[in-house]
């Protein structure tokens, strides 16, 4: 049994991850910051379960002040998805995505170095490769929104750590997840719920770009088998995807055949920043960690169609 740290314990990957390292008999400390990116009774929702539980321990924590070294004492590896995510507030907020971005982990590395932490799994993001994401992890680096740009320094960070101070550290870079629990501001959540309510979708652009969608459930298992395996993980950078590439237009369609109700589709402008098309190709995940999602995309929204209902019916607190 491993004693596992986890920041942003209370998001919607963090919270599937903690669930997920209990249910395989380790034990596990979160930590989050319930920072108002979205209303913190949906963060408390997801730590719900966790509470409840012996092998869980929760730390109402801020990387960025909070005396990081007590709260890793003892770990055996850290997780850290803690972040501003997003980059549509990226262009207005940028000095808080600065701080937990880039100032946070910073701080959280330099806490274990100094507790001896054996392993560090930073959870980063495709949007560092730009626009087009659609190579392996030699793949050029461009990212074209702040919050793309905070996320490469923060990887940047990593490695001048591991570099210097000999922290092992392994990168993931996640691409596009969704299911339960999924954030309020991410586009899945937000189109079921507009069709389910039949209220307007404003589409970015003309619908043509496309996501390497990840279900949640494939996604925890890249990150626990590189925690699991950190010989073959360690030093290294691992694309954590789904395999299925699909456009905005068409998940809309099939969302539309999985809920049998219409979608109200208007166009807006592009976002800037916004990613063109992302294709994970986990070719290294696969042959070093063994990496093999199962979940298709159509399984997955029902799960999320079928998540969202039951919040929806639930009464207000």
């Amino acid at each position: 049994m491993a004693h596992c740290i986890v920041t942003g314990a209370a998001g919607f990957v963090g919270s599937h991850l903690c669930e997920e390292l209990i249910a395989r008999g380790h034990r596990v400390t979160g930590i989050d910051a319930f920072i108002p990116y979205y209303p913190r009774p949906l963060k408390e929702g997801n730590l719900a379960g966790l509470r409840q539980g012996e092998r869980f321990t929760f730390y109402e924590a801020d990387l960025r002040s909070a005396d990081l070294r007590p709260l890793l004492a003892g770990a055996d590896a850290v997780f850290h998805l803690a972040a501003m995510a997003g980059l549509l507030r990226s262009w207005q907020e940028f000095e808080s995505y600065m701080t937990c971005n880039v100032l946070a982990t910073q701080r959280l590395l330099a806490a274990a170095v100094e507790a001896g932490v054996p392993h560090l799994l930073h959870i980063s993001t495709s949007s560092v490769y730009g626009r087009f994401a659609t190579g392996d992890e030699t793949a050029p680096l461009a990212p074209i929104s702040p919050y793309g740009i905070t996320k490469l320094a923060a990887e940047h960070l990593c490695r001048a750590y591991a570099a210097n101070h000999g922290l092992p550290v392994t990168i993931l870079r996640l691409f596009s997840v969704y299911g339960p629990r999924q954030r309020p501001d991410m586009g899945y959540n937000i189109f079921i719920r507009s069709i389910l309510n039949q209220e307007l979708i404003t589409v970015d652009g003309d619908g043509t770009d496309s996501r390497s969608n990840t279900y949640v459930s494939d996604c925890v298992q890249g990150l626990i088998l590189a925690f699991e395996q950190p010989a073959a993980s360690s030093g290294e950078t691992f694309n954590i995807g789904g395999g299925e590439e699909i456009s905005v237009i068409e998940v809309l369609r099939m969302l539309e055949e999985l809920t049998g109700q219409r979608a109200r589709i208007t166009h807006g402008p592009p976002r800037p920043g916004d990613q063109r098309r992302t294709v994970a190709d986990i070719g290294k995940a696969r042959r070093l960690l063994g990496y093999a999602p199962a979940t298709k995309l159509v399984d997955g929204l029902a799960a999320q169609i079928a998540w969202q209902r039951s919040q929806m019916e639930r009464p207000a607190p």
